[in-house]
């Protein structure tokens, strides 16, 4: 095989796993499942090719039938594999989010997208007389979190506009009251790399975030939540502060990657 025939092949083997990640996206957190023509619908894919995904991804237990009107849901095999990277996730950042807890000395959140929503799988509690505090496991918004914001700017601009309409399926009390003004604030976060919460999420508590890839191509985030009276003071500092441990975490990462 020539090389303009090798990178034609390339090319196709990763618009194929590329087409068959929109699927599964598109699957998350719909316990009910889709048919092959909804999924069709939310990943703007042709229908034969979703069928062709589709029976390629359930007879490896990514996907099984969820209805039957020929709905499907995310499988046994894909929960694992997603249970299993929350864990190595946790292991793997808690001594980077303990440096810089103490660095800081505020609240460290570690996150990961579940559906329309951000799952605080991971935190280190500040050290101030004064912090902010949420437990893990809880689901929040990810259109009005800094968490959230932080992986919306690392998602393509059509898998993100999904993410805001499901995000505000899940969270209605949570509205999006200026669009336009949203999606420019996540064009800035695709070049700051920090992303904001200004009592967008809770009155009192303001926070910033930032995304950085896991090992499996996805993405996760780790914010500083701070009472807002204190972050107005500290906020230029937080944000020195985070992207220089983003920088360490992302030069680790890929050393271990390196190594394998």
């Amino acid at each position: 095989m020539n090389e303009a025939n090798k990178a034609v092949q390339d090319r196709s083997s990763v618009q194929v796993i590329s087409r068959a990640i929109e699927v599964l996206r598109a699957l998350e957190n719909i316990p009910e499942g889709l048919s092959l023509g909804e999924i069709a619908k939310v990943t703007s894919l042709p229908r034969s090719t979703v069928q062709r995904i589709v029976a390629t991804l359930s007879a490896e237990g990514f996907l099984i039938a969820a209805s039957p009107t020929a709905k499907v849901r995310l499988g046994p095999a894909i929960l694992q594999l997603a249970s299993s990277l929350e864990f190595d996730i946790t292991k793997i950042m808690r001594p980077f989010l303990r440096d810089l807890g103490l660095d800081v000395q505020e609240t460290v959140d570690l996150s990961i997208q579940r559906g329309g929503s951000v799952v605080f799988v991971d935190q280190i509690t500040g050290k101030r007389r004064l912090v902010a505090i949420s437990h893990t496991g809880d689901r929040f918004p990810l259109h009005c979190t800094a968490s959230g914001k932080a992986i919306l700017a690392c998602l393509t601009p059509e898998a993100a506009k999904r993410a805001v309409e499901r995000s505000l399926r899940e969270h209605s009390e949570y509205p999006l009251t200026n669009e336009s003004r949203f999606w420019s604030e996540i064009e800035t976060i695709k070049t700051d790399f920090i992303a904001y919460d200004r009592e967008e999420h809770a009155t009192g508590i303001s926070a910033i975030g930032t995304a950085i890839a896991d090992l499996c191509g996805g993405f996760f985030s780790i914010s500083i939540p701070v009472p807002t009276a204190r972050f107005r003071r500290t906020e230029s500092q937080l944000v020195e502060k985070l992207l220089t441990h983003r920088k360490l975490i992302i030069s680790k990462l890929n050393r271990d990657i390196e190594s394998i």
